[in-house]
């Protein structure tokens, strides 16, 4: 048997040990643990705003960070305030980090108000870049009796030539569901993500458009 790198062993066990400790977590919706489980995957329903400016510079979205917890595909909920728990049988089509990237990038793109946008690990040249912390992406009860869809990005649009900060911005967005059906809370999370992937494109524009305004380019 071919012997594994021992870096390679040690980040494969600590994946699996990862794994054990989500299964290992107090889960909502009962059931085996070894039910079926059903992917979901938000569609993305953001209109882009005719009254964004139109630019002519490019843009590259990295990746947005994340704690592990957060970048799952586990879907996270929170019935009470410093408890954080999944749904069982229930998990999105992709983490989260991955969701608000392509999001955005697919507002900015089906707006026709740049002259190039896309992701940073494509190697693309760009005049500035977006960067993006994602800070919550769960179902927090907030001591009522319906989950609310949450989620929060902290945004920061950097000059490529200099790696000047040309703006940050903390967006929020909440999306009450109409029931505590998973299906619900992942109906919620579409308009949540549409809403907060359009705000997010918006204002990349409007602030980058203000700076290349106020310092022409070479």
């Amino acid at each position: 048997m071919k012997r594994l790198p021992f870096p390679v062993l040690l980040r494969r066990t600590a994946a699996l040990a990862a794994l054990g400790l989500l299964a290992g977590c107090s889960l909502l919706g009962g059931g085996a643990q070894r039910d079926p489980v059903t992917i979901h995957a938000p569609r993305l329903a953001a209109q882009p705003d005719p009254s964004w400016p139109q630019v002519q510079w490019q843009l590259a979205i990295a990746r947005p960070i994340a704690s592990r917890l957060v970048d799952s595909p586990r879907m996270a909920v929170r019935p009470v305030p410093g408890e954080l728990q999944v749904y069982r049988g229930s998990a999105w089509a992709q983490p989260a980090t991955d969701m608000i990237e392509g999001s955005v990038l697919r507002v900015l793109e089906e707006s026709g108000k740049i002259t190039g946008v896309g992701r940073l690990s494509s190697g693309m040249r760009s005049d500035y870049r977006l960067l993006m912390d994602l800070r919550r992406f769960e179902a927090d009860y907030r001591g009522g009796d319906l989950p609310v869809a949450t989620i929060e990005v902290s945004a920061s649009l950097i000059d490529s030539r200099d790696q000047r900060i040309v703006g940050r911005h903390t967006f929020l967005r909440e999306q009450l569901a109409s029931t505590t059906e998973v299906a619900s809370v992942a109906s919620a999370f579409d308009q949540a993500l549409a809403s907060i992937a359009s705000e997010i494109a918006g204002w990349t524009l409007v602030q980058g458009q203000a700076d290349a305004q106020a310092r022409p380019r070479p």
